[in-house]
């Protein structure tokens, strides 16, 4: 009996791992199934070797040389100053109540793990836990992780950790170290319930299947999603703010799989341009320049069917950073009535990751991108992109995106 139990059992763990698997790969592209096999350790990545050009590894450099300064407070450790010094702010603040991540046992629903970013960096605060959490686009080496710890020290630095690629290098961030966004029911205690289904979230991901795992504030019609809504489960103290805004997790997971798509292209192009077998016109770089245009032109994005509103002035804030044409518009004016951006281009094109791109991938992108928005492409799922949309992406880029690659490509009349 013993054993048909435990027999039962691990039939259960591994229908409960398949289940994970099927549900996770369903709403992905290609690149999920092309591992990128000793990638960390080939000579044109060396990712725990090449010298890092971040934006975390610079604070370090300014503080170790005394040009940068972070302060301790009893309320959030370090948590505010390091916001100041990268230039993040509150508004972006996002939830997550899943125990999940390094510190996974110090995160429930009424200690919620609070989530900031900008377009290159993401920091992760717990009330009460030892460590903050950085994860940082490196223009070259993808997402870097690294954490300071929540004590008082004399001369406080970042250390790099290792060992958070076990959860964020894998198929969901496209096999690179990458950002995870993760939908996902959980337990009342905050434990995952992977039996249920997983997704890791984009703007392709149907509504309903969103930000399971996450506080939720904001409004969205009668649209219905898998987060909670924050109605005073959790004490705020000790915290930033109250607010998950749903503005903010819509732009996060977006620029989650943006942010992975780039790093990917770019390890895949400068690991076969080493072994010298690149070729960008066909085979799997082609593909993978394919399925980076299609994302990043929003061609699979699901529709708002009802207008999204935050409780913050995150989208205000967000849609003011530019940069504009001639006529005022940006890539960063949200829509949120029905698609996130009122443009259908990931301003992530302006990252200074997309720029580090070898100059052969952008041209191979910006060819792509004039085959789609010239109307030359004509697959039918291209069909949704209107002759207004392409022209306006064209014409603000042709403004504002000073890239001699781009200026080469021929442009829509």
């Amino acid at each position: 009996m013993q054993r048909d139990k435990a027999h039962l059992a691990a039939i259960a763990v591994l229908l409960v791992g398949l289940s994970l698997i099927v549900a996770t790969a369903a709403s992905m592209g290609q690149l999920t199934e092309r591992p990128l096999a000793g990638a960390l350790g080939h000579p044109a990545i060396r990712y725990y070797a090449q010298p890092t050009h971040d934006l975390v590894s610079d604070l370090n450099r300014r503080l170790e040389d005394g040009d940068a300064r972070i302060t301790f407070d009893e309320g959030t450790g370090y948590l505010r100053s390091v916001l100041d010094a990268l230039h993040l702010p509150v508004n972006s603040q996002m939830l997550v109540m899943s125990k999940t991540g390094v510190q996974g046992l110090y995160t429930e629903p009424s200690n919620p793990r609070a989530i900031y970013f900008s377009d290159a960096v993401t920091v992760g605060y717990i009330r009460g836990a030892p460590l903050l959490e950085l994860a940082v686009h490196d223009p070259q080496q993808g997402v870097v992780f690294y954490t300071i710890e929540q004590k008082p020290q004399p001369h406080p630095l970042f250390e790099r950790r290792p060992a958070c690629l076990s959860c964020h290098q894998v198929l969901g961030t496209l096999h690179v170290p990458g950002l995870v966004a993760r939908s996902v029911s959980i337990a009342p205690d905050g434990l995952p319930l992977g039996q249920f289904g997983t997704y890791d979230a984009d703007d392709r991901t149907p509504f309903h299947k969103r930000w399971g795992g996450w506080y939720v504030t904001g409004t969205h019609g009668s649209m219905q999603h898998m987060g909670r809504a924050v109605d005073g489960a959790f004490d705020a103290r000790g915290y930033l703010s109250s607010q998950s805004d749903i503005a903010a997790l819509m732009v996060f997971q977006h620029q989650t799989h943006m942010t992975n798509l780039i790093t990917r292209i770019g390890w895949e192009a400068r690991i076969a341009e080493y072994d010298h077998r690149g070729d960008l016109a066909s085979g799997s770089l082609r593909d993978a320049v394919v399925e980076l245009v299609d994302y990043l032109l929003f061609v699979d994005e699901q529709p708002l069917t009802a207008a999204i509103k935050g409780p913050t002035d995150f989208a205000a804030t967000f849609s003011a950073q530019g940069p504009a044409d001639s006529r005022g518009r940006s890539l960063r004016q949200l829509d949120l009535e029905q698609r996130l951006l009122r443009y259908p281009c990931s301003y992530m094109i302006y990252s200074a990751a997309f720029a580090a791109l070898p100059d052969a991938v952008r041209g191979a992108i910006y060819g792509r991108m004039w085959a789609v928005l010239s109307g030359h492409e004509t697959a039918q799922k291209y069909g949704k992109l209107s002759a207004a949309d392409r022209r306006a992406v064209v014409e603000i880029l042709r403004d504002t995106l000073h890239d001699q690659r781009f200026l080469q490509t021929p442009q829509v009349p």
